[in-house]
C-alpha cells in the first residue's frame, strides 16, 4: 500500500557495458552490451528450496577467521611496503596497479598490495589508518558478500578501500547510502584518497542537475542513493523507448536521431555496487517499488476522492466496516454496503458502479483510519509528504499509488492533486540484482542472511568488532498504559541528566517524539528533537548526542552513519543511554538503535521501556500473546522476564514473517508484468 512514486515523468538509466573477462563471483550475472536488461528470476519451488539449503551450508562454513588473517597480512604488508612513503610515493605505485585491474591481469597479490596502498593512502589524506577488521570487511565486499560491522566500526573508510579496487577495474563503482547528506559527506570526505589512487569521484543528490549528474556518473566513483539511482535508471530506459539497449538503439537508428540516444542518458552502466546499510536498503525499502509517473488530470476522479471522505465519515467501524490493524484492511459489511449504494444515489457517473464505488470508499477509510497525521505524513505548505517509516525522514517527491495520496489530501481537506499514470516501475530486487557485482555491509545483517541470500546471492559474513563491547542491557519495562510509560521515561532520564551521562530516546513516529518532547520540557529539561520536521540538522544532533547531560530524542532517523563520540567525563560517568520506547516490526531495527550506545568500546547501556498497546503488539501479537503480555506487565512498568522477552521475540518473528511475504509479492509482481507483458516488450 505504501508505494513511493517519483513525480518527474523524464527518464535516465544505466545499461550494461562489457564485462570484462572475470567469471561471476556468488552467482552475480555478467551482461554483455546489448543484451536485454533483465535479471534472472528467482528460483521458485525445489529450485529455491535448493537455494536456500546452499545457503544455509554456504553459513556453515568459517570463513571470517580467514579474512582476518589475510587482513592483518595485509595490514603487515603495508607496513613493510610504504611505511615511510609520501604522497608522491603512492600515486607512483598506484599507477601500475591501476592498470592491472584496469586490463583484468590483477590476481590474489596484486589484490592484497593495492588495499596496503589505499589504507596508507588513507593515512596519508584522512588521519586514519585502516585496522585488520577493517581491511577483512573490505575483502568481504570484494568477494561479493555483506559485512556485518558493528555500529562504530568505520564501515565509510571499508567501503573507500573496496571502491578504490572496484574503481581500478575501469567500469564504475556506485557507493550507495541511505541519504543525501551521507553521500554528500562521504563523497567530499573520502575524495582525496580516491585521487591520491588515481581515480575520480563524484555525488548525485535529489537536486543534481541532469548535466552534473552525468558528469557523476562518469567519475571512477559515484556517491549516491538507492531511490536516485534506481529513479536514473527508469528515466534512462524511458529515454530509449522501446530499445532494449544502447547498441539496439544505434544499430536500429543508423543514421536517425535514434544514433543519438546514447547523448540522452545519464548512466553509464551498471557495473559494481557497494551498498552501505545493506539491511535497510535490500530489506527494508524493498517492500515497495519505484514508480515514475506523471500527471493524468481527470476532474471527475478528483472529485469523487472528495467526495468519498465525505461517506467516509459517515461510516463507523464495527457497524459498517472492519478494521484489521495486522495487515492494514479495511472490509465493508453488508450494512456499510448498503449505506454507501443509498448514499451514492443520485451521484452517477463514477459512482453507478458497484465494485468501482466501494473501492472509493475503501481507500477513504484507510486513509482516515490507518494514514495518521504526524506518523505516515507530516503536511508543509498545504501539501502532504510522506514520512519514510524505516528512517523517520520526508520524502517530499513521493505520492502514494492506486489514489490513495489523493484519499489522504481529501481527508485533511486539501487540495486533491490529480491522480498519476504509471509510465514506469521497477523493485529495488529487480534493480540491485542488475548489478554486474554486488555487496554490501550493515550493523545489522545476520537476521536477514537467509533473504539476502535468497533474493541477492548474497552470503552474510559476520566481523568481531576491534575492540570488545562494553555495552550493558538493562532488563525491559512493561507498561500497561501509554502515560505511566512516558511517565517513567522521563523519571530516568531526570535521573541520567542529574548524574551527568547522555541519553537517547528513542521513538516510532513524529508523534510520540513531540509526546515526549513535551513531558521533558515541563520537567524543565533542555533537549534536541530530531524528527521528520526538524532534520535539516540530523547529523549535528546526532554527532552531539554523546556530550555531558545532553538529551537526544529521534525518531527511526537516529543517525545511521554518524558517529556519537563521548563528551569529556562520559565515559567515567557511564557513557551514553538508549531507551527505546517502542519495539519495532524487525529485531534489527532494535539492534540497530541500541547499537548507538557504547560503540567502539565505550562504555554505555540500552533498556526498552514498552507497553501491552504498542503498535507491534496491536498488529501483531493476537488475542493469546496479548494475554500473556498483559499478566506480565504493570502499571508502573514490571521488570522484564525469560518469558516476555520470548514473546515480544515470537511476535517480532511473525512481523518479520509478513514483511518477507511483501516483498516476495513485489518479486512476483515484477515477473508476472514481465511474463503477461512480453508482447510489448520487457517490463522494466
Amino acid at each position: 500500500m505504501r508505494e513511493p512514486t517519483t513525480t518527474m515523468p523524464e527518464g535516465l538509466a544505466a545499461l550494461p557495458q562489457e564485462s570484462p573477462r572475470v567469471s561471476p563471483d556468488h552467482g552475480q550475472r555478467w551482461r554483455m552490451l546489448g543484451q536485454p536488461v533483465q535479471p534472472e528470476p528467482l528460483p521458485q519451488g525445489l529450485d529455491a528450496l535448493w537455494q536456500a539449503a546452499t545457503g544455509r551450508l554456504r553459513g556453515l562454513r568459517p570463513r571470517t577467521r580467514g579474512y582476518l588473517k589475510r587482513g592483518e597480512r595485509i595490514v603487515k604488508l603495508g607496513e613493510a611496503q610504504f611505511g615511510h612513503a609520501d604522497e608522491a610515493a603512492i600515486r607512483e605505485a598506484a599507477g601500475p596497479l591501476h592498470q592491472a585491474f584496469k586490463l583484468n591481469r590483477a590476481g590474489a597479490d596484486e589484490l592484497d598490495l593495492g588495499l596496503a596502498l589505499v589504507s596508507h593512502a588513507a593515512r596519508l589524506t584522512l588521519g586514519m589508518t585502516p585496522r585488520r577488521e577493517q581491511v577483512a570487511a573490505a575483502l568481504v565486499l570484494l568477494d561479493g558478500c555483506v559485512g556485518e560491522l558493528a555500529t562504530g566500526e568505520g564501515k565509510t573508510l571499508v567501503a573507500t578501500l573496496a571502491a578504490v579496487i572496484a574503481g581500478w577495474h575501469g567500469r564504475g563503482c556506485h557507493v550507495i547510502t541511505v541519504n543525501d547528506y551521507l553521500a554528500g559527506r562521504d563523497a567530499q570526505w573520502m575524495g582525496p584518497t580516491y585521487r591520491m589512487c588515481g581515480l575520480s569521484v563524484g555525488c548525485v543528490q535529489g537536486d543534481t542537475p541532469p548535466p552534473q549528474r552525468r558528469e557523476a556518473y562518469a567519475a571512477d566513483i559515484t556517491y549516491g542513493t538507492n531511490k536516485e539511482m534506481a529513479a536514473d535508471f527508469l528515466r534512462d530506459r524511458l529515454a530509449l523507448g522501446t530499445h532494449r539497449s544502447l547498441s539496439s538503439a544505434l544499430l536500429k537508428g543508423y543514421g536517425t536521431e535514434a544514433a543519438g540516444a546514447g547523448e540522452k542518458l545519464t548512466m553509464r552502466g551498471l557495473a559494481w555496487a557497494i551498498i552501505d546499510e545493506a539491511d535497510s536498503v535490500l530489506i527494508d525499502e524493498a517492500v515497495t517499488p519505484l514508480i515514475i509517473s506523471g500527471n493524468s488530470p481527470n476532474a471527475e476522479q478528483t472529485e469523487a476522492y472528495q467526495q468519498a471522505a465525505e461517506m467516509a465519515r459517515q461510516l463507523h467501524e464495527g457497524v459498517h466496516y472492519k478494521l484489521d490493524h495486522r495487515w492494514r484492511e479495511v472490509n465493508l459489511t453488508p450494512r456499510g454496503e448498503a449505506l454507501l449504494e443509498k448514499l451514492a444515489e443520485g451521484l452517477g457517473g463514477i459512482w453507478a458502479g458497484k465494485r468501482r464505488r466501494e473501492e472509493l470508499a475503501n481507500q477513504a477509510l484507510v486513509a482516515r483510519e490507518l494514514f495518521l497525521r504526524d506518523k505516515q505524513y507530516v503536511i508543509q505548505e498545504g501539501k502532504i509528504v510522506i514520512v519514510d517509516g524505516f528512517t523517520g525522514r520526508l520524502m517530499p517527491d513521493r505520492t502514494w499509488r492506486a489514489g490513495l495520496h489523493q484519499a489522504v489530501e481529501a481527508k485533511e481537506g486539501l487540495e486533491v492533486q490529480p491522480p498519476k499514470q504509471t509510465l514506469a516501475r521497477i523493485s529495488f530486487q529487480r534493480f540491485f540484482r542488475l548489478y554486474r557485482r554486488l555487496s554490501g555491509m550493515t550493523g545489522t545483517g545476520w537476521e536477514s542472511r537467509h533473504e539476502l541470500w535468497q533474493t541477492y546471492q548474497l552470503p552474510v559474513v559476520r566481523l568481531p568488532t576491534h575492540r570488545p563491547s562494553q555495552r550493558r542491557r538493562l532488563p525491559d519495562q512493561l507498561f500497561t498504559r501509554a502515560e505511566d510509560r512516558w511517565q517513567a521515561v522521563v523519571q530516568q532520564v531526570q535521573q541520567l541528566h542529574d548524574a551527568g551521562r547522555p541519553v537517547l530516546v528513542g521513538t516510532r513516529s513524529v508523534q510520540a517524539s513531540e509526546r515526549i518532547s513535551v513531558e521533558l520540557e515541563s520537567r524543565g529539561l533542555s533537549h534536541q528533537v530530531l524528527n521528520a520536521r526538524r532534520h535539516e540538522e540530523e547529523a549535528t544532533i546526532v554527532g552531539e548526542a554523546g556530550q555531558p547531560g545532553r538529551i537526544t530524542v529521534a525518531t527511526n532517523m537516529a543517525g545511521r552513519g554518524t558517529d556519537i563520540k563521548l563528551g569529556e567525563g562520559v565515559a567515567e560517568a557511564g557513557g551514553l543511554h538508549v531507551i527505546m520506547t517502542e519495539c519495532h516490526e524487525s529485531g534489527r531495527v532494535d539492534r540497530q538503535l541500541f547499537g548507538r550506545a557504547a560503540r567502539q568500546g565505550d562504555p554505555g547501556s540500552a533498556a526498552a521501556m514498552l507497553t501491552v498497546d504498542d503498535e507491534l503488539l496491536r498488529r501483531y501479537a493476537g488475542r493469546g500473546y496479548g494475554l500473556v503480555l498483559r499478566l506480565l506487565a504493570t502499571r508502573r512498568g514490571g521488570m522484564a522476564r525469560p518469558m516476555h522477552r520470548l514473546m515480544l521475540r515470537l511476535v517480532q518473528q511473525r512481523a518479520e514473517r509478513g514483511g518477507r511475504r511483501q516483498r516476495r509479492s513485489v518479486v512476483r509482481s515484477d515477473d508476472w508484468l514481465d511474463t503477461n507483458l512480453a508482447f510489448a516488450g520487457r517490463e522494466l
